[in-house]
This record gives structure tokens, sequence and C-alpha cells, in this order.
């Protein structure tokens, strides 16, 4: 048997109280408005300021924003308007493109921060080659190293699963579509694409969370001893970054990286990590570093300047 013959899926997530579901309504457009005006507003600053804008670690988180507003934008407007008309379906072509566009932006996102870490550590260990190594042209490289693998690594998810025939049932226990819960749903013994899902997973995240342990294992042997020389605040950046990671890691091991289950948990961290993690990620970075906040209060004065100047 070979394609679907089924035309939706139906998301129990949203099962439960009117009263609960409008409560969830209410944090996710919370989430979602801080996501689009959070990252948008570290993309034009970035953007605004030529010194920012010629710093790699800032062309790289120009980039991380757009990352995560487009990642937050998967599966955030579907949720809302299910949230708002009591609906709990999704069309079987809006399910795949879910599936594609999360493991897409997800893939870019896990090599973009593995291509930051290694940025902090030619910027704290090479000082005086930082800025010869990380020129404009290899840091264009690099990010088109990340969109190109994480392409590679959505195209081998969609390949397998598309081959997949669905004839129901069509209920999936989370709030959007995601690749252990679709599985789960196909005609046929699944255990051999289970594992294959797991070791494509793997190949992506475990290298990168290695390089990321080994970067910042050096960076902070280096840094040791230079607390009172200005290595407080090279620390300050990279425990930015940390966090960032942490927060997109820490929801992947429990979706992906163990056992395929079912429970409460991993709804939770699926949230996280579609809705949460990308509103989060603008807030660590602008709280936590100075320089942004200060050129976000340039900025601002330059958008209250100019209708002055207009008018005058």
């Amino acid at each position: 048997m070979n394609g679907s013959i089924i035309s939706e899926f139906i998301l129990l997530g949203f099962s439960c109280s009117r009263t609960f579901q409008l409560t969830l309504l209410t944090w996710v457009l919370a989430c979602y408005a801080t996501v689009l005006l959070g990252n948008f507003l570290i993309m034009v600053t970035v953007r605004a300021e030529r010194h920012l804008l010629r710093s790699p670690m800032y062309f790289f988180l120009s980039n991380l924003s757009f990352i995560d507003m487009s990642l937050g934008s998967v599966a955030g407007p579907k949720m809302i308007a299910n949230l708002v008309i009591c609906g709990h379906a999704i069309s079987y072509g809006g399910c795949m493109a879910q599936l594609f566009f999360l493991h897409f932006f997800g893939g870019a996102e896990m090599l973009l921060l593995t291509v930051m870490a290694y940025d902090r550590y030619v910027a704290i260990c090479h000082p005086l080659r930082y800025m010869a190594i990380m020129d404009r042209q290899r840091c264009f490289k690099l990010l088109m190293v990340c969109w190109a693998g994480g392409l590679l690594h959505s195209t081998i998810q969609m390949v397998v699963v598309a081959q997949l025939p669905f004839c129901g049932p069509n209920m999936l226990d989370n709030f959007y579509c995601d690749i252990p819960q679709v599985i789960r749903l196909a005609c046929t013994e699944t255990s051999i694409i289970d594992l294959l899902m797991v070791a494509n997973s793997s190949l992506l995240s475990l290298p990168c969370f290695l390089i990321l342990l080994i970067s910042y294992a050096v960076i902070l042997a280096t840094l040791k001893g230079r607390f009172r020389k200005g290595g407080g605040k090279a620390l300050s950046t990279c425990s930015s970054h940390l966090i960032v990671v942490s927060l997109i890691y820490v929801p992947c091991i429990f979706v992906y990286l163990k056992p395929f289950s079912s429970s409460w948990v991993d709804k939770i961290a699926s949230m996280f990590y579609t809705v949460v993690t990308p509103a989060l990620n603008p807030i660590v970075y602008t709280l936590r570093n100075q320089e942004v906040i200060d050129a976000m209060g340039k900025l601002r004065n330059r958008c209250i300047l100019f209708p002055l100047r207009v008018k005058g």
C-alpha cells in the first residue's frame, strides 16, 4: 500500500476545557508576538548599526533571529487559529509542510549555534587573528552550510515520511504535526523507521552538541584567570549563548533522542521548542548584552528625532 488515503489529521493537544483553551490562547499569542517583535527588533538593530553588522558575532545573531522568527511561525499561527475557532484539524498537506519546515529551520538553527560557538572560540582564543579568520566571505560560507545542512536533514526526514501509508486512525496527541506522532499512525510496521529517524536526528544534533562542549571547554580554560582583564565580559557573552543552546537542546532530547513514547512531558517539550524558545532567545541576548541594549537605545532616539526633523 503506497500513499495516503486520509485528507487530514486531528490534533488532540487542544482537547480540554474552553477556559483552559482561552488561557492557552493568551499565552501563545504573547509568545508569538514576542517571537515576531523581539527577533525583528534585533535584526533591525544589527542592520542599523554598521559596527554591529561588521562584527561576525552580530552577523550570526541577526541570522539566528531570522531563523527563530521563521521557526516560531511554522506552528504558532495554526495553534492560534485552532484555539480561536475551537478547531483540531490540519490538512495532510499542511501537516507535511509543518514537518518539513520544523526540521529545516530547527536543523539550520542547531548548525548556526555551533558556528556561533566556533566564532566565540576564535574571538577568545585567537583575538589577534579573529577578523582575518572570520572575514565576511567565511561568515557567509558558514551561514550557507547551516542552511544547506538544515535542508538536507529535513529532506531526508520527509523522503521517509512521505512514503508511509496513512489509512487511519488520524489523531495526533500533540499541538502540531511532528514526526514521532505521525509515524505511529502509519499503516505499516515502523520500528525500523523509528530507528532511522532517531539516527538522522542524532547525526545532526550529537556532533553539534559535542563541538559545542569542546568549544566552550577550551574557552573556559582560556578565560581562567582573565576575569580581571576583560574575561568577565567574554564569559557573559558566552553564557548567553549557552543559555540559548540549553533552551534548544533540552526539549529536543525529550522529543527526538529518546525512545518514542507519548506523554504530557513530550507535549510540554514540543510546545517549549516551537513557541517559547524562539521568544526567549531575543530576551536572553538583549538583556545580557549591553552593546545590543545601547544600539537599541540609539535606534529608538533616531525614530523619535526623525518625525521631529520632518515636521521642522
